[in-house]
């Protein structure tokens, strides 16, 4: 829903990125979409986001949890402690590996419809007439980049908030994490996400 909510955000980047020169900066990008197409045109690629990065956020999180398992059992418990900062960058990796498979489709659509005025208005108009002209083949052209920006991202994400969640609990709450309601967790949660999420930008 994050993603999906700032597509007018992406649109403006797409397209900076794409002809510097005509849209300028964040501002001059903004107003030149509209004033060319309209500000129902900042929507452009709603769909596709929601969809693409739905997918992502699930096969992330849900391989996250599969390969954290996996990993662990294959490391032993001892070592799976002593060693956990490598295996949440491991697990995370292997997890994003998978989720940008499912991602990398709709992102294709998406920054096609966002960057081509013209093309297409819909998810559904789009899809078909991009298989059409490039194939199945056309909508992975931008795996090895994709990865490239989102395994790094994750594998932050995820060995920062784990290491966030436990130094919290160490020094932070006074109790054991057992014995912490689960709103007293939630906030935890909470902060380590933030804090994670700083990391991750950086």
């Amino acid at each position: 829903l994050t993603h999906t909510a700032v597509v007018p955000l992406d649109l403006v980047k797409c397209r900076i990125q794409v002809d510097g020169a005509k849209y300028g900066g964040i501002i001059q990008g903004f107003r030149v979409s509209v004033a060319e197409e309209g500000v129902r045109a900042l929507a452009k690629g709603w769909a596709p986001t929601l969809i693409g990065y739905s997918m992502q956020g699930v096969c992330k999180f849900g391989f996250y949890e599969v390969f954290k398992n996996l990993y662990s059992n294959l490391m032993g418990e001892e070592n799976a402690f002593l060693w956990r900062t490598s295996l949440y960058l491991a697990a995370s990796a292997s997890a994003e590996f998978f989720a940008d498979i499912a991602l990398c489709p709709m992102e294709a659509i998406k920054v096609r419809i966002q960057t081509s005025p013209g093309y297409a208005n819909t998810l559904r108009e789009g899809f078909p007439k991009f298989l059409k002209e490039e194939g199945v083949a056309g909508l992975y052209k931008g795996i090895v980049p994709l990865w490239g920006r989102q395994i790094p991202y994750t594998m932050m994400k995820f060995a920062c908030f784990e290491r966030t969640v436990e130094l919290i609990y160490k020094n932070l709450v006074p109790k054991p994490r057992a014995d912490c309601t689960k709103g007293e967790q939630l906030v935890v949660t909470f902060a380590a996400g933030y804090i994670a999420g700083v990391f991750c930008a950086i």
